[in-house]
């Protein structure tokens, strides 16, 4: 550990869940290395900004806060600037030459080299690390939490991804699949149990396939699912993302058994067509999702479902949009992300496959989708009424200083008037009325 003066970091973070989680592995190293956070970026010895590449506008926002972390460079000339995650494996090249003031660049499996690549910058040289790993888990290192309420963590049980989806980048920029040591996961569950923490979100590029030998036996994600739900049974455990092929019915007998494995699962579905699935390299079909749709609501009949829905992708036809259409008056999913489909280069559908659909079109499905699926998310919620849910209560409304927010078992936002409790507790909540996206109610006195 450095005995001098702390020095000042700056994190930036954008993108999935594994990001955050991956800021906060950064932070770890950093604090080894005699740094602290500070929310002021002009204050920081360090500006780094943790990248996105999913999606063109997480891109295009980077480039744009690059060009304010230049600026205060150019007003603070000792200030180190740094590019690191998934748009730093992607474009290495393009970020360095079109940046000048960048000075690190590191790809997601390669921030235990930012001591040494600190020194290179010190010494003059640009530090640059993008190589991707078949083993590197972070297992042995010990997030620094820095999510505000000290109330709930990600614990990133695997990384990278083996699912080559046409349209993805992140096999690319995240490497191949690699499952983490049960054991440091255990042993991160019970040392955030410790710490008063409620609630736990199990992470990966797809959690399904979470797969580790351990004493000579096969770990699969039931039984890691199982093992962390054991630990304390006080504790909240949710995970993502769920992949449809791989969501086995082992899993959804473990939720069922396990009151504190929340009934949310989040199954992304990305087309209701099998043949644009098939095109997307998704690897399975419309009936075996609408599979396992029955079978969450065989298992878990109080579950909540939420997904993802792409439009527009190559080649879909009025016909294919129609199915996905069906498909979402089928599931009765309490959310979604919607987007249109944007060809993300390096992908096999940028290399092989025509990006047909034009942009007129793909507005006008994403807002039927849209339309559709608001209008199922404000009916699932008016179900709720009536209802009474547990609620773990996470802080004040944004929108009234006299109200407290959380949320309950199926990841429903759940807003109450203040009353004799305070965050970190569980209450039950009578619900009164509800918005399209949110749950409003009264705490139930015992």
């Amino acid at each position: 550990m450095n005995a001098s003066k702390p020095k000042k970091c700056y994190i930036e973070t954008y993108g999935c869940q594994m990001n955050v989680a991956d800021s906060e592995v950064v932070t770890s190293i950093l604090n080894e290395e005699g740094y602290e956070l500070t929310q002021d970026m002009t204050k920081a010895d360090l500006i780094l900004v943790n990248t996105c590449s999913i999606r063109e506008n997480a891109e295009q926002r980077v480039w744009g806060r690059l060009d304010v972390f230049r600026q205060i460079k150019e007003k603070n000339p000792h200030t180190k600037v740094g590019v690191i995650g998934c748009m730093a494996e992607r474009l290495r090249e393009k970020v360095v030459e079109r940046e000048k003031s960048v000075d690190l660049v590191l790809g997601p499996d390669t921030y235990r080299s930012l001591p040494e690549l600190l020194e290179e910058v010190d010494s003059g040289h640009k530090g640059i690390n993008t190589l991707l790993s078949k083993e590197e888990t972070y297992g042995d290192i010990v997030p620094v939490r820095t999510h505000k309420n000290n109330l709930s963590a990600f614990i990133s049980i695997m990384r990278g991804c083996n699912n080559m989806c046409a349209y993805c980048i992140v096999p690319f920029v995240r490497g191949r699949e690699r499952s983490r040591d049960p054991e440091t996961i255990e042993s991160e569950v019970r040392h955030l149990s410790q710490k008063g923490y409620k609630e736990i979100t199990l992470i990966g590029q797809n959690v399904d396939s979470y797969n580790r030998k351990k004493g000579g036996k096969t770990l699969r994600f039931a039984d890691l699912l199982e093992q962390v739900a054991g630990i304390d049974h006080e504790m909240r455990i949710r995970f993502a993302t769920s992949h449809p092929k791989d969501l086995s019915d082992d899993v959804l007998k473990t939720m069922a058994d396990h009151p504190n494995i929340c009934r949310h699962i989040h199954l992304p579905v990305q087309s209701g067509s099998t043949r644009i699935l098939k095109a997307m390299n998704r690897g399975y079909t419309r009936e075996w999702y609408l599979n396992r749709i029955d079978a969450i609501r065989h298992h878990l009949p109080e579950a909540e479902i939420t997904t993802d829905i792409m439009t527009g992708f190559c080649s879909e036809t009025e016909e294919d949009h129609k199915q996905t259409l069906s498909l979402i008056e089928y599931a009765r999913y309490d959310f979604a992300y919607m987007f249109k489909y944007s060809e993300r280069p390096g992908t096999k559908a940028a290399r092989k496959m025509n990006d047909d659909v034009d942009e007129q079109t793909k507005k006008q499905r994403l807002n039927e989708i849209i339309k559709l699926q608001n209008q199922i998310g404000a009916a699932n919620k008016k179900n709720s009424i009536g209802k009474t849910f547990t609620v773990l209560v996470e802080g004040t409304s944004k929108k009234s200083n006299n109200d407290y927010f959380g949320r309950n078992s199926q990841n429903q936002v759940v807003v109450f008037p203040k009353n004799r409790v305070k965050p970190g507790e569980y209450v039950n909540v009578k619900i009164e009325n509800s918005t399209s996206a949110t749950l409003l109610g009264k705490v139930i006195e015992d």
